[in-house]
């Protein structure tokens, strides 16, 4: 059963076994020696193989292999993150992008290993501010933006409409706090596009499964979302899966009154208030329960930014 007050990110993965044999054949033939070891990464909520692969000679890589047919959105999402780690620049801290194929309904990605460790849940205080300095720092150094990429309006643009879209559907179940003032929710999310505007590069999808602790340094991985906007709203979209999973809440770690970032607590609270009521999508079984445990802390912290 789901633990639905503090879900992990966590889907159901393939196993590498399972992905065709043929695919398994030119990731070796890539890579130049046989597979001895493939170990699954749980973490995330992909249905594609995720692993570590240490191969006859003792070199490791991971790899990510999607069959296309699980689910209609995520090939997609893998040829943006291929466009994408082929693009970043070197001192980007992610894993450097070695290759990338698709082979007859299969998309492929093939990284450096790196020898690190996801954040300890629940969240050690000291893990979490080594994060946020690594998060300042990459921010700082990816403005303006080094690469080409959407903006965070072009990324998000439909979905950061979950309150108005509540104006038109059931609101059954709904918060009661957040049903009394959905309409001043959904006239605040409104502006959310001119609160978001910026030329960072974000990663826009930070969580603990989407980061490595080495002894030295943070590293970010999985940017099929990044886009430039707004210098904090990595933050704003990390902080509720921070809370939900054992660290301190949004509101004690950002202060900044800018009514910007309220704007953007709005929608992403309305994202994940609205996502969480939808049925699961294909291939995807735990993703709504992750989604309902960020909106209730994302509410909370949109009802004291705004109480303030």
């Amino acid at each position: 059963m789901t633990d639905e007050v503090n879900p992990p990110a966590r889907g159901v993965r393939m196993p590498w076994e399972e992905v065709a044999e043929h695919v398994r054949a030119e990731v070796e033939d890539f890579l130049g020696a046989p597979v001895a070891e493939a170990v699954t990464q749980d973490g995330g909520f992909s249905p594609a193989a995720a692993v570590r692969l240490r191969l006859q000679d003792g070199r490791r890589a991971f790899v990510k292999a999607l069959n296309s047919a699980v689910n209609p959105d995520s090939p997609d999402i893998y040829r943006a993150e291929a466009r994408i780690a082929a693009a970043l620049p070197a001192d980007v801290p992610a894993p450097r992008l070695l290759t990338s194929f698709e082979r007859d309904g299969w998309i492929v990605l093939i990284f450096e290993d790196v020898e690190g460790h996801h954040p300890v849940m629940p969240w050690r205080r000291d893990e979490l501010d080594r994060v946020r300095a690594a998060i300042t720092v990459m921010s700082e150094a990816l403005t303006p933006s080094p690469i080409e990429v959407p903006t965070l309006a072009e990324v998000m643009g439909d979905s950061f409409r979950g309150w108005r879209r509540l104006l038109e559907e059931d609101t059954t179940g709904l918060d009661p706090w957040a049903l009394a003032h959905l309409k001043e929710l959904a006239e605040l999310e409104s502006g959310w596009e001119e609160a978001g505007a910026g030329d960072t590069l974000l990663h826009a999808d930070l969580r603990a499964d989407n980061m490595l602790l080495t002894g030295d340094r943070v590293y970010f991985v999985d940017w099929p979302w990044a886009c430039k906007g707004h210098a904090f709203y990595d933050q704003v979209g990390m902080l509720p899966s921070v809370a939900m999973q054992g660290g301190p809440q949004p509101w004690e770690l950002l202060t900044d009154p800018d009514p910007a970032i309220t704007t953007l607590v709005a929608a992403v609270t309305g994202y994940f208030v609205r996502q969480g009521r939808r049925p699961s999508p294909a291939g995807l079984p735990t993703l709504r329960a992750f989604q309902r445990a960020q909106g209730v802390v994302s509410l909370e912290w949109l009802r004291q930014r705004l109480s303030g």
